[in-house]
């Protein structure tokens, strides 16, 4: 079974503090994904650089190979010494997911990891051991699709001390509350902004502490493979529509030339619909067995900028309901937020259009809008392949 993940994580800053003592940091791609959440000691600017230094060094070291006993040796050896506790640490949690399903996390010091699997929480017994004289809890298991993992900093659990609740959210308490909303609340955004809201809620919009919730869910792999501009030598028409349709998954057209090679390869007709829904986007089309038909350089464009919005993770959830929207761009932003795979089928034609000065200036023309569209996806852990005609 090969797998793939998808992220989302949000922060709130202790009440008064401009920096939060937390950190999370993260890489995917197909071969896996690591993510570290780090707590520094105290809060502030101390505790920033601590989580900031820990997470950095944890994912770069394990990316590159390092084993778990190094990499902790290496953040202990790095952190500065705290003057007033004599003391340099910054508590982690690290979660690493292989293609195949393979799961590894290292706790140290956090919140137990909470697994969500088909509704109900599993609490993880993991076997302790000393790295450095410091307790690192591992478990190793397998996943299955769905799952999801949510990491916490203690200022989650510690939400509502001595006010609303005297001895803070309980992790048990928390584990109902996960089981409780995730029947009603289904993207993974939407969890973890529940559980950051109830959180604040605890403390009265005044935390005590960094509060941190990160969350990586188990995924089946996403095809989509996009076809735009028509090829340089007419002959490969046949080739790239044949390399379109053979491949898993999504299936998208932009621009009214691939269209028309489309239409014309498959036989079949393009319907053209006549709604505006945006006055800026052009209208998209419809091809039997096609899932998207689009416009070509002003849609990637628009797909370009709204991407790049949503590529930041704290407006990620924000960004949910643009996407939402049913112009050519807001769906294939959408098919490409969704995907963890997406194949470019690029032709090399040049469209007279682009290069006429009237054009307007901020709009690249295809071949760059699309290669700067590559390495927002990129960016955002997918496995992108650009081939070109």
């Amino acid at each position: 079974m090969e797998v793939r993940t998808e992220l989302y994580w949000e922060s709130n800053n202790k009440y008064g503090e401009e920096l939060c003592g937390d950190k999370v940091e993260a890489v995917q791609s197909v071969e896996e994904t690591i993510m570290v959440m780090a707590d520094g000691l105290g809060s502030g600017v101390k505790a920033n650089i601590l989580a900031t230094l820990t997470s950095k060094i944890a994912v770069t070291m394990l990316k590159q190979g390092s084993s778990i006993e190094e990499t902790v040796k290496t953040i202990m050896a790095t952190l500065p010494i705290c003057k007033v506790r004599k003391i340099a640490y910054s508590t982690f949690t690290i979660i690493r997911v292989d293609s195949f399903g393979n799961c590894y996390i290292a706790e140290y010091g956090n919140p137990p990891v909470v697994l969500l699997r088909e509704g109900s929480v599993i609490k993880l017994n993991g076997t302790v051991r000393k790295i450095e004289g410091k307790e690192v809890r591992e478990h190793r298991l397998k996943v299955q699709r769905d799952d999801i993992f949510i990491v916490m900093s203690d200022g989650v659990v510690h939400a509502g001390i001595g006010g609303i609740l005297n001895l803070g959210w309980q992790w048990e308490n928390i584990a109902q509350y996960i089981e409780k909303v995730s029947k009603v609340e289904h993207t993974l955004g939407g969890l973890v902004k529940l559980l950051s809201t109830a959180t604040m809620n605890f403390y009265m919009d005044k935390a005590g502490d960094d509060a941190t919730v990160a969350a990586l869910k188990i995924i089946a792999p996403q095809f989509v493979t996009v076809f735009t501009g028509p090829p340089q030598k007419p002959d490969d028409d046949e080739k790239v529509i044949a390399h379109l349709m053979r491949k898993p998954g999504k299936k998208v057209v932009c621009g009214g030339t691939a269209a028309q090679i489309a239409a014309r390869v498959l036989g079949r007709e393009i319907e053209t619909s006549t709604e505006f829904i945006d006055p800026e986007i052009p209208p998209i089309a419809h091809i039997k067995g096609i899932d998207l038909v689009t416009e070509g350089v002003l849609t990637l464009a628009r797909t370009r900028e709204l991407i790049m919005r949503y590529f930041d993770p704290c407006a990620q959830y924000k960004e949910l309901r643009q996407l939402e929207q049913k112009d050519g761009a807001s769906r294939l932003a959408r098919i490409l937020v969704d995907a963890t795979d997406v194949i470019f089928l690029l032709g090399r034609a040049i469209n007279p259009a682009h290069q006429n000065p009237d054009f307007p200036k901020n709009l690249s023309i295809k071949l760059n809008v699309v290669r700067e569209l590559a390495e927002i996806l990129e960016k955002m852990g997918k496995h992108i392949e650009i081939i070109y005609y």
